[in-house]
């Protein structure tokens, strides 16, 4: 059996063969498309359909919902906006909303950027004010007026920094603000700051030349589900994009080609405060202790999708999983297989405890 030391990532074939026991035997999943990164360069594995029943495989080309690893690309532009001295992480957010609009404080401590950045801010999953003319798109006409009434109005029931808690909330106030700050939207401000500079063409929000690549997102039953929309809270979970750019995106985290990311990345993985036993979070990614390896990773679930990225910095690898079904259990128990030979999550197992579930 392959020790902790000395695993390495699968060859094409032996993970071609888990994606096909996931989809054919055990009907986990509709389409799944795996991106490998090493020393030696990328390679694109793929199993399934781009809609049930259409025939059509999957490739690193095909475009999904990205989910929560949104809040990576989030985490980024923060850690760049400090790197340029436009923010600190230390700074009140409500220095930086409109005049009059109100942020929670508790014990007269207010909620900075690092405090959202690292989901220990005290504001809950999400707004209580949502009120959808479509509950399978529920977030499509949420307001940004909404957002501050909610902001103005919500009182913190523990302290601001005082434990984890998952906030997809925290993040789409995170994205708002970094894009008053910057004076763009969130999409130009990703654009302008991470995707353009690093030839990621794939990535962005829901737009007609994604739409037409994009795989049919799938919910438990095999049945086609709604695509989310997001525009004020676009920072949590509104990304799209495709195998390829995200292998690009890992390709800069890794080291393997030069970007003036580089320092803002680094500095994305230093702020560090406790998730659970075993791992840590920092600025959007968390990090975890797998099989005595340090994975850095983000997952992700909408209605349709389930996603996965992480890279093992020490041994040079990378890998992304895209899934355009959010049948259970996540598709995290292969991002985490592949990087470090954990085990994959057995046939009605109960679902990842931290596999997040996204705007």
């Amino acid at each position: 059996m392959t020790t902790d030391a000395t695993w390495t990532v699968p060859d094409d074939a032996d993970i071609r063969a888990i994606l096909a026991e996931r989809i054919d035997l055990q009907r986990r999943g509709i389409g799944i498309v795996v991106g490998v990164i090493g020393e030696t360069g990328r390679r694109v594995i793929v199993h399934g359909e781009t809609r049930n029943g259409d025939g059509r495989l999957p490739d690193g080309d095909t475009v999904f919902e990205i989910c929560s690893i949104t809040k990576v690309f989030t985490g980024l532009l923060l850690a760049d906006m400090v790197e340029r001295g436009e923010v600190a992480l230390g700074d009140p957010v409500a220095k930086y909303l409109p005049a009059g609009v109100g942020m929670p404080k508790r014990g007269g401590k207010p909620i900075t950027f690092v405090d959202l950045a690292t989901h220990t801010s005290g504001l809950p999953m999400m707004p209580n004010n949502l009120a959808p003319r479509d509950y399978a798109n529920p977030l499509a006409d949420y307001t940004v007026d909404q957002l501050y009434e909610f902001l103005g109005g919500h009182t913190l029931t523990r302290d601001v920094g005082e434990r984890f808690e998952y906030s997809n909330l925290g993040f789409g106030v995170l994205g708002h603000v970094l894009a008053l700050r910057a004076g763009v939207e969130f999409e130009t401000l990703v654009r302008q700051r991470i995707t353009g500079p690093l030839g990621m063409t794939s990535t962005g929000l829901p737009a007609p030349d994604l739409a037409v690549r994009l795989a049919t997102g799938h919910d438990h039953a095999g049945q086609p589900a709604a695509n989310w929309d997001m525009p004020t809270l676009a920072g949590s979970g509104a990304l799209w994009s495709t195998a390829d750019d995200l292998l690009t995106f890992a390709a800069a985290e890794l080291g393997y080609v030069e970007t003036p990311l580089k320092p803002a990345m680094a500095a994305q993985l230093l702020p560090r405060r406790p998730r659970d036993i075993d791992s840590e979070i920092a600025l959007g990614w968390s990090i975890s202790m797998k099989q005595s390896r340090e994975i850095v990773w983000k997952n992700g679930r909408t209605p349709g999708y389930c996603c996965f990225l992480g890279f093992d910095m020490k041994a040079g690898t990378g890998v992304a999983v895209l899934a355009n079904s959010s049948s259970p259990p996540s598709f995290d128990d292969m991002g985490f297989h592949l990087l470090t030979g954990a085990p994959l999550t057995p046939p009605g197992a109960a679902d990842r405890a931290n596999a997040e579930p996204s705007p």
